[in-house]
């Protein structure tokens, strides 16, 4: 069965940094693009960034363009998000999630973690 585990969210203050990783398992990385996605409550989730780890095709949404930076250890089977120069508009669940391609689309990935909280505030 596939499963992801999110880690590494915390609160930090604006101006931080984190990183967060998604840990797979009962399937390997290699087919798959890994999407990061970011949930607010009462907004539908949003595609921050992908990586489509045969090919290494990278997606950024333009809001997080350069300032965060999706990458992949294929040995430890996990996917990592750099997060810096946060903001407090990066608050949010923020979920990876395994699908066929890199779309923004939440509904074309297959499957999901359950999250990791990541929250910017002064």
């Amino acid at each position: 069965q596939v499963h992801l585990v999110e880690s590494g969210g915390a609160l930090v203050q604006p101006g931080g940094s984190l990183r967060l990783s998604c840990a797979a398992s009962g399937f390997v990385l290699d087919p798959y693009a890994i999407g990061w996605f970011r949930q607010v409550p009462g907004k539908e989730r949003e595609g921050i960034s992908c990586i489509g780890i045969r090919d290494g095709n990278l997606w950024y949404a333009d809001s997080v363009k350069g300032r965060f930076t999706i990458s992949s250890d294929n040995a430890k089977n996990t996917v990592y998000l750099q997060l810096n120069s946060l903001k407090p508009e990066d608050t949010g669940v923020y979920y990876c999630a395994a699908g066929r391609v890199c779309t923004d689309f939440y509904r074309d990935f297959d499957s999901w973690g359950q999250g990791t909280q990541v929250t910017v505030s002064s």
